[in-house]
């Protein structure tokens, strides 16, 4: 870490520090992890009351025959949703239409589908003008053509969201493409090369809607009728192994959604996968009437705190449990994307997946936890163990053009299947960390050779890398410039390369991009009218400052300080605990996380108070002093 001089004074920054620290381990759940709370989701909310809706019209469906047994009547199920129809209706942005979450800009998307949902349910009466805006906005947005605009050739979202449509009876289901479901009677391991018209995570997606186009617009031509015809049973066998023991497809509540109401639709509702989505729909459900975008995000959530804590040269394994963590690991081959062992997903849910992100967040956590003085030997060889399989997870499932996707080698087609500096970047510093009794090997020397490559390619003109999983509404293209750049570099940093040229753009360019309140990102300010430039966020500050504590001599000096004055001023005033939309779920889905910007401070100002060895040694003789009290 640089030795470099902060202009900020050190109470404040211990004193911001120590107060976002026990934020963060007050929010730790009892068996050592972090769980967090994703924002409520007004897409996933008018999915799951549409899918309930056509369960309640079409369904012969025994409600007491599930999970929820002897909980549920029909009366019940009707208040669930008009409940979430009022949550809707309270939530309807000023322009018409609806957002993602109740701090995200309205999109065609989501108000499409919140329009299908009140027509599904029968809207009452006193929710009229808000229909008649809604269709405004949408007309506004350029209506089917407009939505189709939106996503371009891929159809993850967009076909989804028509279907939605045509079962709520406003879009024709000629304007519903014909997806072909009776591909996913194809092995898992050929679905790459079948030319699929959706990414790999959507194959349930792709089932379900295809068969729901089937039954209500079958094809003119009597040879494409026969071939998906005898396709319809095995497809949905495919369907029902995917479905993991929650019932939720990805814990996602729209991808579970859109399942459940096209088999409702075809009057397949009482069909197990329904049984089982419509379960999971229930269970997902908020005391406000609303929907998140997923269940939670416990495991990437632990592994980011651990790994902010350690920053801060916190001895980690007095602040998690070992064994949760390890517990998340994949030891089994994945029914979903047909994964091999040795992955991390983003929760230790079922549903989850084990992905290019939350793999090397676990690796880097499980490698500060083998530094740890009070680490036993035996917990020490699980650790190895794991991290073994782990390590060759990673390295089988990097692409050819030397960078890593979330889910599936070689997809590469679609957006969200193409490799991501973001991941690259992550998978990097994961086998860095663990390069001890590797740094030979022919497989691991080329693959961060590769990885570096790809990362130096995707670099900007400017000199900023764009992430695939975080953007900014308030960006063109909703990049997020400043998450990508700060990853990168924290990998550059890792592995002893902020000299190089590739390394001081990235540093040029998050100084270039600092807002003039001395923080980053964010959107515009009330007085941006008036040339005072725009409103920082916390997440992206503090990914920012963090990756500028890296860069070499005193260039950024001034920069960090600004940066840190900011933050510490957001801590002393509590805004450390106000969450910014900046992450991106599939297809682009909105979702702001609780513990976002609290874990991000809490890894910045760790990471600055280790610039200063007094300021550190200060901190903890602080802190021992109080554990004594």
């Amino acid at each position: 870490m640089p030795q470099i001089e902060l202009e900020i004074e050190s109470d404040r920054l211990t004193a911001a520090y120590e107060k976002a620290r026990l934020h963060l381990l007050e929010e730790r759940e009892p068996e050592g992890h972090w769980v967090g709370e994703l924002s409520a989701s007004a897409l996933s909310t008018a999915t799951a009351v549409s899918a309930l809706a056509l369960v309640e019209r079409h369904g012969a469906m025994d409600l007491k025959s599930g999970r929820f047994q002897n909980e549920l009547l029909e009366s019940e199920l009707s208040e669930l949703i008009i409940r979430g129809i009022e949550w809707l209706a309270d939530h309807q942005n000023s322009d018409g239409g609806w957002g993602d979450t109740d701090k995200s800009y309205s999109n065609i998307s989501t108000t499409m589908l919140a329009v299908a949902a009140f027509h599904l349910t029968g809207v009452p009466c006193k929710h009229k003008d808000l229909l008649e805006r809604a269709e405004a906005y949408i007309k506004q947005q350029g209506g089917v053509a407009g939505l189709k605009k939106r996503y371009g050739k891929d159809k993850t979202f967009a076909v989804p969201i028509l279907a939605n449509c045509a079962m709520a009876g406003f879009v024709p289901w000629t304007s519903v493409s014909a997806l072909p479901f009776e591909l996913a009677c194809f092995p898992q391991k050929f679905y790459r090369f079948v030319r699929m018209p959706v990414v790999s995570y959507a194959v349930p997606a792709l089932v379900a809607i295809g068969q729901a186009r089937f039954f209500h617009a079958p094809p003119v031509n009597p040879a494409f009728r026969l071939v998906r015809k005898f396709c319809v049973e095995r497809s949905l066998d495919v369907l029902q192994k995917m479905q993991p023991a929650s019932g939720g497809y990805l814990e996602a509540v729209p991808l579970t959604s859109f399942v459940v109401m096209s088999l409702a639709s075809t009057g397949r509702a009482d069909h197990p996968v329904a049984r089982q989505g419509f379960d999971f729909i229930l269970s997902s459900l908020r005391e406000d009437g609303s929907w998140p975008i997923d269940t939670n995000l416990a495991t990437w959530n632990t592994t980011l705190a651990i790994n902010a804590l350690a920053g801060a040269g916190e001895d980690v394994s007095e602040v998690a449990s070992l064994d949760w963590l390890l517990s998340c690991q994949h030891r089994e081959p994945h029914p979903f994307t047909g994964a091999d062992p040795g992955g991390w997903g983003w929760s230790d849910l079922s549903g989850a997946v084990p992905d290019a992100d939350d793999t090397p967040s676990a690796l880097l956590a499980i490698a500060e936890w083998s530094r740890s003085p009070s680490c036993s030997e035996e917990d020490r060889d699980r650790i190895n163990e794991a991290a073994d399989a782990g390590i060759q997870w990673l390295l089988g499932l990097q692409n050819s053009d030397g960078g890593w996707p979330t889910f599936c080698r070689g997809w590469g087609k679609l957006p969200f299947d193409r490799s991501g500096t973001d991941l690259t970047a992550h998978v990097l510093r994961a086998l860095h960390a663990w390069k001890k009794g590797r740094a030979e090997s022919p497989s691991y020397v080329a693959a961060m050779t590769a990885g570096r490559s790809y990362i130096e390619r995707a670099q900007r003109p400017d000199g900023s890398w764009l992430p695939l999983w975080f953007g900014n509404q308030d960006i063109k293209g909703e990049e997020n410039p400043i998450y990508g750049t700060a990853k990168v570099l924290m990998a550059y940093r890792d592995l002893g390369l902020t000299e190089s040229n590739v390394a001081r753009r990235g540093f040029d360019w998050l100084m270039m991009s600092q807002n003039r309140d001395g923080g980053w990102g964010g959107g515009p300010s009330i007085e941006a009218r008036e040339g005072k430039g725009r409103t920082s966020s916390v997440e992206e500050t503090a990914l920012a400052v963090e990756a500028l504590l890296a860069a070499p001599g005193e260039v950024c000096q001034q920069s960090v300080t600004k940066g840190l004055a900011w933050l510490v001023d957001a801590v002393e005033n509590d805004r450390h605990l106000e969450s910014s939309p900046i992450g991106f779920y599939f297809a682009k889905l909105w979702y702001h996380e609780k513990l976002y910007p609290l874990t991000f401070t809490v890894s910045a100002l760790g990471r600055a108070l280790n610039c200063d060895p007094a300021r550190r040694k200060q901190t903890a003789a602080a802190r021992q002093t109080c554990h004594t009290n």
